[in-house]
């Protein structure tokens, strides 16, 4: 059965790629969406050229899947039915997702794969975030957090590594994986990729109510 996974940079889609591959099955290709203009990770905020580091990194064709800024959701899915029209996606049968624990965006997944006919997987789905938080972080795997929503998470969180430190500190009601939205990461290193990615952070700039941190190549 031919995979593809939902790729955003972060530690959620390295974890599932880990696990993929613990089943001995490998992705077909990687799927990004980024948003014109700016050249970088939709959400993330993470540059084109460090994504496309990683892709080569892990091994793992990058499918670019590119939406205009502020992208309503029927563009989106338009967007994202003409990338399943073509290869390599359109060879998949089975895509896979570093969700956690949302039922209602598990729902959506599968309703939309299916209506292209296609199939949704979750590796991670249901697992203990606060354990798998740590595992991420015992495991060598490198990240730093990219984006944080600053209504849940102090801005100054923003461009830190995560680390048990770091995981200490979260406040309570903030979920150790970030799943409800309070952070996002890159993944510079770790067991998924055959070298790591030298990287420095540079400034904090807040943008459409969220922090991002400018993590380029070192």
């Amino acid at each position: 059965m031919t995979l593809a996974l939902s790729w955003s940079g972060g530690k959620d889609s390295a974890l599932a790629l880990l696990a993929l591959r613990a089943q001995e099955r490998e992705p077909a290709a990687l799927l990004t969406t980024l948003t014109e203009g700016y050249e970088r990770v939709s959400m993330h905020g993470v540059g084109l050229e460090l994504l496309r580091r990683q892709a080569e990194a892990a091994g793992v064709p990058l499918v670019e899947i590119w939406i205009p800024p502020g992208c309503a959701n029927d563009v989106y899915e338009e967007r994202m039915r003409l990338t399943f029209a073509e290869p390599p996606a359109r060879d998949a049968e089975t895509v896979a997702f570093g969700d956690l624990f949302l039922e209602d965006i598990r729902a959506y997944r599968e309703t939309r794969l299916g209506e292209v006919g296609k199939q949704a997987e979750f590796p991670l789905f249901g697992l203990d975030t606060a354990r798998l938080a740590r595992d991420f972080v015992d495991l060598g795997f490198q990240a730093h957090l990219v984006c944080v929503d600053p209504r849940r998470l102090a801005p100054s969180f923003a461009g830190r590594r995560l680390d048990h430190a770091l995981l200490d500190e979260l406040p309570p009601g903030v979920d150790p994986c970030g799943e409800n939205g309070e952070f996002h990461t890159f993944v510079s290193a770790g067991p998924v990729f055959a070298a790591g990615i030298e990287v420095e952070v540079g400034e904090r700039v807040e943008r459409d109510g969220f922090v991002f941190c400018d993590v380029r190549p070192a």
